[in-house]
């Protein structure tokens, strides 16, 4: 018979009361994002009631323009800077076997390579043998069971280079690393729902709504706020000073005309850092205090502990901030930078420590901006997009099916706001694609419902009695509707794995859509009418 249970009326009935609930904020939008913007900076919210839902469907780049970047990470950058880390290490475990090896010295290299000559080329293989004991195993899947340097003898020198393994490792790192840190720098800017993703091997997709231009957004991503802690070896005023191997020449940030010669290898560096904060000296000039985390606390200490009276450098961008002369042990690991800054500097040097180095460069492949007229523009095309589609829908289904196209049409706004509801609770992103994908859904809600009634109508002129050709066409339409909805369903499933930007966008849209278009089908459009049938117990059925 057809019938429904009570606990299945209640449950429908709450879940579209929960779908109603969450879309409600999307049509006040611009009071609930106001509201939400103000509770997320800790003032006085007003504009919303505060125990109703406020999440909000976020608009995307085309809808609310922004700038986009395509940028490709330099992961070769990485490799010149593990072989300048690697140095002081192979030194001082070379240093131990002159009387087998002779003096060594550093040579000049590709960058992604280190070379040592030796003085004593029949001490070679105890050099290789030293050099190995360094390597380490490669911390990936794909490099288990393999090390991390691979260590050659040419003539005289000692040659060690990244092994491919670690290569590849390193550049996913690299690359995973950049994407973190690029994300927390946007997130410091406090813009809304940026897109951030991988894309390819090397490659970072990046979208900020509300960003007025992609130079601005380069600014934001591009400042590299790399501090370092290096041994001084000499001052001048020299700017075409040379160097000598292991050691690089840069520049006072403060005293125009003079330069450092500081060696290449760090003794702590910013990615050791936990926290930065903008703060004033015993002078009460604006300064950033700092804390290493505990490996970098321990460097930190030991270094001063074993250098008083020797000056160490502060590097901030290949500038030299200050460098002061090592007075005592630091333990601890905490400190503080001075320099001419004003205290808008300051806090802006603290968040972008706090934020951390990008490991490698980046270059810019694609730059786009998308000014708010254009994204005003594609909302209203989109609005009435939707209304048009909408309106020829519910005309058809009540000319073709008088009352239960009623039903369906109550069932297709449901559905409508089903999936800005769904869209609100994850927290989606809605694009001009996936308007399309709304769109598209509005025509395949009523797909099902269609086949449905025909059923029903099939039914119907078969002989069956109203309350029997309701319940079959509902029980033989669902394969047919299952089989349809779920192949497309792959297909958005498909498009979201595979898709990237506003193919994605579309897929969610089209993959909520069928979800929903199926729960209103099956179960909101079946409730009226057996709520109806329930009160009229009509004769016949005029469908």
């Amino acid at each position: 018979m057809l019938q429904i249970d009570l606990w299945k009326r209640i449950l429908i009935w709450a879940v579209v009361a929960c779908g109603l609930l969450l879309a409600l904020p999307n049509a006040f939008y611009s009071k609930v994002e106001s509201y939400n913007d103000a509770v997320a900076v800790g003032e006085p919210a007003e504009g919303w009631v505060d125990w109703l839902p406020s999440g909000l469907v976020n608009l995307g780049l085309d809808l609310r323009g922004g700038a986009h970047l395509l940028a490709e990470v330099q992961v070769g950058d990485v490799y010149e800077a593990r072989m300048n880390g690697l140095w002081p290490e192979i030194r001082n475990q070379l240093r131990d076997e002159r009387d087998t090896i002779g003096t060594i010295r550093l040579q000049d290299s590709a960058p992604d390579e280190l070379r040592v000559r030796i003085s004593r080329p029949e001490g070679m293989d105890r050099a290789l043998q030293v050099v190995r004991e360094l390597a380490r195993p490669v911390t990936s899947l794909t490099g288990a069971g393999q090390n991390d340097i691979v260590v050659s003898a040419d003539g005289s020198d000692v040659v060690v280079r990244l092994s491919e393994a670690e290569r590849l490792a390193t550049d996913d790192r690299t690359v995973r690393q950049s994407l973190e840190i690029i994300r927390r720098r946007i997130d410091e800017v406090g813009t809304r729902e940026p897109t951030i993703q991988r894309q390819g091997a090397d490659r970072i997709l990046i979208q900020v709504p509300g960003v007025g231009s992609a130079a601005e957004l380069k600014e934001i991503i591009g400042t590299t706020a790399q501090l370092t802690f290096q041994p001084v070896v000499r001052r001048t005023s020299d700017s075409e000073a040379i160097p000598g191997p292991g050691n690089e020449l840069l520049p006072s940030l403060d005293e125009e005309g003079t330069y450092y010669v500081l060696e290449d290898a760090p003794v702590v560096s910013g990615d050791e850092l936990v926290d930065a904060q903008p703060s004033f000296d015993q002078n009460n000039r604006p300064a950033v205090s700092f804390r290493f985390n505990p490996a970098g606390a321990r460097k930190f200490g030991d270094y001063t502990a074993n250098n008083i009276g020797n000056p160490f450098a502060i590097v901030l961008d290949n500038e030299v901030i200050s460098a002061p002369v090592i007075q005592s042990h630091i333990p601890g690991g905490s400190g503080i930078i001075t320099g001419n800054f004003t205290v808008d500097e300051s806090t802006n040097l603290a968040v972008l420590l706090r934020a951390g180095a990008l490991p490698a460069g980046l270059d810019f492949l694609e730059e786009r901006t998308i000014g708010p007229e254009l994204g005003a523009d594609s909302i209203e095309a989109g609005k009435i997009a939707s209304i048009v589609a909408m309106v020829a829908v519910l005309a058809f289904m009540f000319l073709s099916y008088g009352l239960f196209g009623i039903f369906a049409n109550v069932a297709l706004l449901v559905n409508v706001a089903l999936v800005f509801g769904l869209l609100s609770m994850i927290g989606g992103t809605l694009t001009l694609p996936g308007i399309a994908g709304i769109v598209l859904t509005i025509g395949m809600a009523v797909d099902a419902n269609v086949l449905i009634f025909e059923r029903i109508r099939e039914e119907i002129k078969s002989g069956r009695g109203p309350a029997r050709a309701i319940e079959q066409g509902y029980e033989k339409a669902l394969s047919a509707i299952l089989d349809a909805n779920i192949t497309t369903f792959i297909t958005a499933v498909i498009l979201y794995v595979m898709g990237s930007g506003p193919v994605r966008g579309f897929a969610i849209t089209l993959g909520l859509g069928i979800l929903t278009s199926v729960f209103t089908a099956f179960f909101v459009t079946r409730l009226l009418v057996v709520l109806w049938f329930d009160r009229r117990r009509p004769k016949t059925l005029e469908l």
